[in-house]
């Protein structure tokens, strides 16, 4: 039977959605084609149709993902009181730490990612700096122009570091801590600098 175009337009962006939340679940080669196609309802023959290769997938779900990841963190700013610290709050809880298909791509593929082609690495580059952007355009002002950089550097780090511990750890006690310990760190670190 013959699908339509807009019905192949809505397989493909489902298949998308589908890869995106499996390979943060699984890791790129954690999960085959059959499986990926019938996580979307759909048939591994039609796979071509609609994708190169596995890579080309693999990096329009990372750019899915990382394109949820920056605009969640909007939304969560965008609705807290203390906009930088939403952003850090939500990152740094125990409720990401257990978003394994839905939390940050960067935790859930960061060392996937860098073993992976230019081509699926780029998105990655991009949601990185989208992250650093925010980041940035949360921090308190200061007057070094290069303060605002260096500092949303430090944070995402920091912050996608302690997450990737306290999944690895075993010991929810020390997963926790090492939550708690990178939030009160992020916001040292974001803190204005005091005049010398």
């Amino acid at each position: 039977m013959r699908v339509s175009r807009a019905q192949a337009e809505a397989n493909r962006e489902t298949v998308i959605n589908v890869a995106s939340r499996l390979f943060r679940e699984r890791g790129f080669d954690g999960i085959g084609l059959k499986d990926l196609m019938k996580g979307a309802g759909l048939t591994q023959g039609g796979f071509y149709k609609q994708f190169e290769s596995k890579d080309d997938l693999a990096a329009l779900a990372s750019r899915r993902a990382m394109e949820s990841a920056t605009r969640r963190w909007s939304s969560v700013a965008a609705l807290s009181p203390d906009p930088l610290q939403g952003v850090v709050d939500l990152y740094l809880s125990a409720g990401h730490r257990g978003e394994t298909g839905d939390g940050c791509p960067l935790v859930a593929l960061g060392s996937d990612a860098a073993r992976q082609s230019v081509e699926v690495r780029k998105p990655f580059q991009d949601g990185i700096k989208a992250h650093l952007q925010v980041i940035e355009e949360l921090l308190p002002a200061s007057g070094d122009d290069d303060d605002a950089p260096r500092k949303a550097m430090a944070m995402l780090a920091l912050m996608v570091g302690a997450v990737t511990l306290s999944r690895i750890v075993t010991d929810e006690k020390l997963a926790d801590r090492l939550l708690e310990a990178a939030a009160t760190e992020a916001k040292r670190v974001a803190a204005p600098e005091a005049a010398e």
